[in-house]
């Protein structure tokens, strides 16, 4: 069934368009039409009248865990359970992502490949959940940050035999740790992990699949190691000097801040262990320094929250919105981030991102006006995924769609 949305706000992200009062008429086919007016409507097409609020692109979150349990110490709670509990978690997760207008999320780490089996699934139309770009295990080093979930190599001979396994597993994209992390005992942070070479093999292999890259970095050697590799998207920087800032602007390297993890952690001392704490201590107020030192030099910026990670919950993006926002982003950056910004990280802007005809009609409706207060986003009234109806808001009784 064809469904129109009348007298609505569009945030198209076409460029900086934003049409009022505006109409979109779509199915699972895609985005059929655009514009101030489309025509007069027929009794094939669902009309829905959305005066009072606004339409955007379906929102993706760039760094996401699927099965990952967002407990106090996650990588203990995965090391003892099977696949079928991670792939139940994700099951739960993405129906969490969709309530919150997230329709779209990039698994940088799950045991067990579960992300794309979990992909396949929802690709087939088994189960209902968000669009999943799937990296399945990252690649570590031995004793690496994350190696519960991972596959560990060692020099470029083992580095490219794990790349190619992921990719013969399915895997869109290749995650790698290149420095240390917080959630991995005995882990200094800052502490370069994979060498330049080893990373260089991964993106090598990445890249003759046509299939991108992401690293976990927090300390300046392994960030700079990892840009000049050759990896698509940086994750966390918390530690960016002025020559990594410079590297990422000449290869157009993506940074995914996740600016939320370290707040939530902190957030609740006595519950998650202390050298997490310790370690979140040390770094956060350099978070932020990286972060506003990107986002004012003109690094692209893709929005993620790490969900998984302790109390991250799926949903939080627009947290995270909201702290990119409080550190210098407008809201409109702020939500271009998380939906064509998002896309155009992974190659993908062709398809999602924005509202403009042909385009996969993965859509969010909200009460309100976002681009004036980002609170807007937090409880969705419509969430439409390839056309379909997948969440309504049962407190907005406007409108009760069928389709």
């Amino acid at each position: 069934m064809n469904v129109k949305l009348t007298n609505v706000r569009i945030i198209t992200f076409h460029g900086e368009e934003v049409i009022e009062k505006g109409e979109v008429l779509f199915n699972e086919k895609g985005i059929l039409g655009v514009g101030q007016q489309l025509g007069e409507g027929d009794s094939a097409i669902q009309e829905i009248d959305g005066t009072g609020m606004t339409l955007l692109p379906g929102l993706m979150d760039s760094h996401v865990h699927l099965g990952m349990d967002a407990s106090p110490d996650p990588f203990a709670s995965m090391k003892d359970e099977g696949p079928e509990e991670i792939a139940l978690k994700a099951v739960q997760q993405g129906y969490q992502f969709l309530k919150a207008g997230i329709t779209s999320v990039r698994n940088l780490g799950t045991r067990y490949n579960v992300d794309i089996s979990y992909r396949n699934s929802v690709s087939s139309g088994a189960i209902v959940g968000p669009r999943v770009f799937a990296a399945g295990r990252p690649i570590v080093m031995t004793g690496g940050h994350g190696h519960v979930m991972a596959i560990e190599a060692d020099g470029c001979d083992e580095v490219r035999k794990a790349a190619r396994t992921q990719l013969k597993a399915g895997a869109d994209l290749l995650k790698v740790m290149a420095t240390g992390g917080v959630l991995t005992k005995g882990n200094e942070p800052g502490a370069t992990q994979f060498s330049e070479e080893e990373l260089r093999c991964v993106c090598q292999e990445a890249e003759n699949a046509s299939k991108t890259t992401a690293a976990h970095t927090i300390g300046t050697e392994g960030i700079k190691n990892a840009i000049r590799a050759g990896v698509t998207t940086i994750e966390h920087a918390y530690l960016l000097d002025e020559e990594a800032v410079e590297l990422m602007l000449k290869k157009g390297t993506y940074l995914v801040p996740t600016l939320l993890a370290p707040r939530l952690i902190l957030d609740k001392p006595g519950t998650v262990p202390d050298y997490m704490i310790n370690k979140v201590k040390k770094i956060i107020n350099d978070h932020k320094v990286s972060f506003q030192m990107a986002y004012k030099a003109g690094v692209p910026i893709a929005a993620g929250t790490d969900a998984g990670t302790p109390f991250n919950v799926p949903g939080l993006l627009v947290d995270e919105l909201a702290l990119m926002i409080e550190y210098g982003m407008t809201s409109f950056e702020a939500i271009y981030s998380a939906t064509l910004g998002a896309a155009r990280a992974i190659k993908m802007e062709r398809e999602l991102g924005s509202i403009q005809k042909g385009k996969i009609a993965d859509l969010v409706v909200v009460k309100g006006n976002p681009l004036e207060d980002i609170e807007c986003l937090r409880e969705p009234v419509y969430v439409f995924a390839n056309g379909r109806l997948v969440h309504q808001n049962t407190s907005h009784k406007k409108e009760e769609l069928t389709v």
